[in-house]
């Protein structure tokens, strides 16, 4: 008897799938998405939102990409508000002004999604205080400060709303090089449960997603080739996810099909056991 080899065969998955149309999952909600300019899960989210009929605020401290961002959204989807705000997550005044706009601009605010995070690739014995506070604040400290401001916002309204945080598989699982991205993101996902429990109290739902691997020019930028492909090399696809792969999850979490989920983190990965 032949034994498959199962090891080395090429997955009926190793080819990306075409996107999924728009369901109208969020049709009418007005939805906010921090770090959402350039090409990464970011914008891919704000695209997905606008896709499933939501009205969105896009932010992000690069003011130009940011603008460039809004500009190709609008194109797209000409009959949906795409508004914008600057905003560092590194500064709590920014980061509430953010909040008090989008609820301004959009009439209200129905969903939030934290996106904004830094990474990079630095052993932990020759890793400086700045590189290590610099990473935590933006991606772990980032998040909190704009799930406080959301949740002081849907506290005072009164009509609940959702927040979906992304976190990361490295919040569960060692990788050399990124002790301060893993142990933010592992942040998030304490920080994304303690959260849910309280935001119960007034009607929010707070999840989070953790991709495994999103190939995106930016993830380009900080992280080498060889690494990009080993990682993919090990999912079970033998490919990284597509953004929009990982937006459409976000935006089902945002949807009316999680209502009773919240307080979990909800891994997009086809890594192997």
């Amino acid at each position: 008897m032949t034994i498959p080899d199962t090891e080395n065969r090429r997955s009926p998955l190793a080819d990306p799938p075409t996107e999924t149309p728009g369901h109208g999952l969020l049709s009418g909600r007005k939805v906010v998405v921090t770090a959402a300019a350039g090409t990464g899960i970011g914008f891919a989210t704000a695209r997905r939102a606008l896709l499933e009929g939501a009205d969105v605020l896009i932010s992000d401290w690069h003011e130009r990409r940011l603008g460039e961002a809004a500009q190709k959204l609008s194109a797209e989807f000409g009959d949906r508000t795409v508004a914008q705000a600057t905003c560092d997550v590194s500064d709590t005044a920014q980061v509430d002004a953010l909040i008090t706009r989008a609820a301004d601009e959009l009439g209200r605010i129905d969903v939030l999604v934290n996106n904004a995070g830094l990474g990079g690739e630095t052993p932990v014995a020759d890793m400086t205080d700045e590189q290590w506070d610099r990473v935590v604040d933006i991606t772990l400290n980032g998040t909190f400060r704009a799930t406080r401001a959301a949740l002081r916002y849907f506290r005072a309204v009164e009509h609940g709303g959702v927040i979906v945080n992304n976190a990361s598989v490295l919040g569960w699982r060692a990788q050399r090089g990124q002790a301060h991205y893993a142990a933010a993101k592992a942040g998030v996902m304490a920080l994304t449960r303690c959260a849910a429990v309280e935001a119960a109290d007034f009607g929010v739902r707070i999840n989070a997603v953790a991709p495994s691997i999103a190939k995106h020019p930016f993830l380009a930028k900080v992280t080498s080739d060889e690494l990009l492909d080993e990682l993919a090399a090990h999912e079970a696809y033998g490919r990284a996810a597509e953004v929009w792969e990982v937006a459409a999850t976000i935006a089902m979490l945002a949807s009316d099909y999680t209502t009773y989920l919240t307080g979990e983190v909800v891994s997009i990965s086809s890594q192997r056991a």
